[in-house]
């Protein structure tokens, strides 16, 4: 009785009770019981006596009740609480770590509102997804089922689109649309600190249109992403994107917003540019118009494959894919919308006209046929280009008849008569006499 009794009263003071059977179980059958847990744990949560304290501190020790004297333990030891963990880790509930996340995680997620869910407006939605922003749509044509494959909110009527209260609005439409969309935009049913951007392939239009249109109180942001939904299909990284801060608050979390709109593009691995409007409507027109100039010459000459394909024709092959499918209102808003880009079309007309000219300055109709007609002998007097000598058609004997003279020989002759190259038919058989 005394002995069951001890094992209760260890039980009180250790706290320990998922051990009372196994300690009971061990008594009464007259085996030792060995405490299988560590030494250091037991001895934090045990309240006995100095000698019991100093025994547990020993690994593997074997327990004998009869040694411990529990006379000597106060009863408010024995009545005391048991032990509660105070680490920060144990204290907090299981989710609390991904909790907190989300909050932090929320406070930088943006709702970015895209205006024109045509081609690229998907485009760009997909990766403002992926880099955890939420995304509203609305467009003139109905993509609620793309938007919603996309996961995005899609509305078809503007207001309602712009009561759901987007930190972002970004005009994803085309070039010659973008003014009439503007002023048909319902404004006033924003905020009034939105921030507003487009990613027009002209900067200056849009600029101008925004300072006019919006109110004072909206943030401005011109982008330009040089790439599109089949030159950026992949990895964005190295894909430069222009961009230009017009108008941004003083207020932090005006700024904060600007660079949270601008880091998706910078942890996509675009190459960030940051250049005035003004600026970059002068280098577009030299490098974009042009390369859509050139990628729509070649595109309607509709080059094809070769089985002698050379790495720069390839090229060549890979710039009409990358323009020639972009649409024709595109290249004409490059046009149209940019004023640079008249000068850059003369320069592109006056660089060809002087290649060309180069090319027929050089070329001389008898060398060409040194080079080509291998019967050509050595003669007095003027030879065709079948190697006949011409004889003078007032003699009569000798002369070629008109049915042997080929373009060649005509060609000939007028450059010996010191007449120009060119024409495909003498005058006289078109049944015109010559004067």
């Amino acid at each position: 009785m005394t002995q069951n009794m001890s094992a209760v009263r260890l039980t009180e003071l250790t706290g320990l009770t998922g051990g009372t059977r196994s300690v009971n179980r061990c008594k009464t059958q007259g085996t030792p019981f060995v405490d299988a847990r560590p030494a250091s744990l037991a001895a934090r949560r045990a309240v006995v006596s100095l000698d019991a304290t100093k025994s547990l501190s020993k690994p593997g020790h074997v327990l004998n009740f009869t040694h411990i004297n529990t006379s000597n333990v106060s009863r408010t030891q024995r009545n005391r609480t048991p032990f509660t963990p105070k680490a920060l880790d144990a204290a907090q509930p299981f989710d609390f770590e991904a909790k907190q996340r989300q909050k932090v995680e929320k406070g930088k997620k943006l709702k970015i509102g895209i205006v024109g869910f045509g081609n690229f407006g998907q485009f760009l939605s997909k990766r403002f997804i992926k880099n955890g922003h939420d995304v509203i749509a609305t467009s003139r044509s109905d993509y609620g089922h793309i938007a919603e494959s996309l996961n995005v909110g899609y509305f078809r009527d503007p207001d309602d689109f712009c009561e759901m209260h987007p930190d972002v609005v970004i005009f994803c439409t085309s070039i010659l649309s973008t003014e009439a969309t503007i002023n048909a935009f319902p404004m006033q049913r924003l905020r009034r600190n939105t921030l507003v951007a487009d990613v027009l392939s002209v900067k200056q239009f849009p600029k101008q249109l925004f300072l006019q249109r919006m109110p004072d109180n909206f943030d401005i942001l011109c982008l330009h992403p040089m790439f599109g939904p089949d030159s950026g299909k992949g990895s964005w990284k190295d894909l430069p994107l222009v961009y230009d801060k017009v108008r941004v608050g003083e207020e932090k979390t005006r700024r904060e917003r600007v660079d949270r709109l601008l880091s998706v593009f910078a942890d996509e691995g675009c190459r960030m540019v940051e250049m005035s409007c003004e600026e970059h409507d002068i280098q577009a027109a030299s490098s974009q118009f042009i390369t859509h100039t050139v990628g729509r010459m070649l595109g309607t000459m509709e080059l094809t494959e070769t089985t002698i394909n050379t790495k720069g024709y390839e090229s060549l092959l890979s710039l009409v894919n990358n323009t020639y499918n972009d649409s024709f209102d595109l290249y004409y808003g490059l046009f149209m919308y940019n004023k640079n880009a008249t000068a850059e079309l003369s320069r592109l007309e006056l660089a060809f006209s002087q290649v060309k000219a180069e090319l027929f300055d050089r070329l001389h109709t008898l060398i060409r046929d040194d080079i080509f007609d291998e019967n050509v002998s050595q003669a007095t007097g003027l030879l065709s280009g079948n190697g006949k000598e011409i004889v003078d058609s007032q003699n009569g004997s000798d002369s070629a008849s008109a049915s042997d003279r080929t373009f060649k020989d005509r060609l000939i002759d007028q450059v010996n008569s010191g007449g120009s190259l060119g024409g495909s038919m003498d005058k006289e058989e078109e049944g015109t006499p010559s004067r």
